[in-house]
C-alpha cells in the first residue's frame, strides 16, 4: 500500500470535495481518496505509488491547486 498526502487550496464546500474526488478517482491505481475542504487535506491510497504530476493535474482540472505534503 502506498499513501500520498497533499494540501489543496481553494476548496470551500462539499461540492469542492466531490469535484476533487471525481477527478483524482480517474487516476489508474487509486484505491481510496479522503478529501476535506475544511483542512484542505487530500490523502490518496493506492497499491503502487501514484505519479504526483497526475494527481496535481487532476486537482488542477477540478479547479484547485495542490502541493504534496507527504
Amino acid at each position: 500500500m502506498s499513501t500520498s498526502e497533499y494540501q489543496v487550496t481553494g476548496m470551500t464546500c462539499g461540492h469542492c470535495e466531490m469535484s476533487v474526488r471525481e477527478e483524482v478517482g480517474e487516476i489508474p491505481g487509486v484505491q481510496s481518496i479522503e478529501v476535506s475542504f475544511e483542512t484542505g487535506a487530500l490523502v490518496i491510497t493506492s497499491a503502487e505509488p501514484v505519479d504526483d504530476a497526475a494527481v496535481l493535474a487532476a486537482v488542477d482540472e477540478a479547479g484547485y491547486q495542490a502541493v504534496r505534503t507527504r
